[in-house]
């Protein structure tokens, strides 16, 4: 069962960006089913470096776009992805020496809520900024 489903508040309004964090959630999806599954620790970190690789070079596309577009909320908006990222960081650490292994459900919500508060606020509002000055 998926921790995180698409939901339509998601929608940022840009097609790409869409499937963009579609991709995401499903390699997140992923992760948290082979965790379950119980696959060797060393699978799973690698599985959590991919997760962690996409998910910052997707940031730093967005990031590249909103300094381009003087995005006023950049820096709040920056901090948010820097947060997650930490987040991930700490739980890749966490697992590579066993403290996180068993507990799946904690490391499935942290993300689930960042995700849904994340896309639902920060990305909508930024797509719907930059969609605006690209119809101007």
């Amino acid at each position: 069962m998926p921790i995180i489903e698409w939901r339509d508040e998601f929608s940022t309004g840009d097609g790409a960006v869409d499937h963009e964090h579609r991709e995401l959630i499903r390699a997140i999806n992923e992760l948290y089913d082979a965790m379950a599954e119980g696959r060797p620790t060393d699978e799973t970190l690698r599985s959590l470096g991919e997760v962690f690789a996409r998910i910052s070079a997707h940031f730093a596309l967005e990031e590249n776009e909103m300094r381009e577009a003087s995005y006023g909320d950049f820096s709040v908006h920056k901090e948010s992805h820097e947060e997650l990222l930490d987040e991930i960081r700490d739980i890749m650490d966490a697992y590579e020496v066993g403290a996180f292994a068993a507990d799946r459900e904690v490391f499935g919500a942290r993300l689930r809520d960042w995700f849904v508060d994340h896309f639902s606020t920060f990305d909508r509002k930024l797509h719907g900024v930059l969609g605006a000055k690209s119809r101007s």
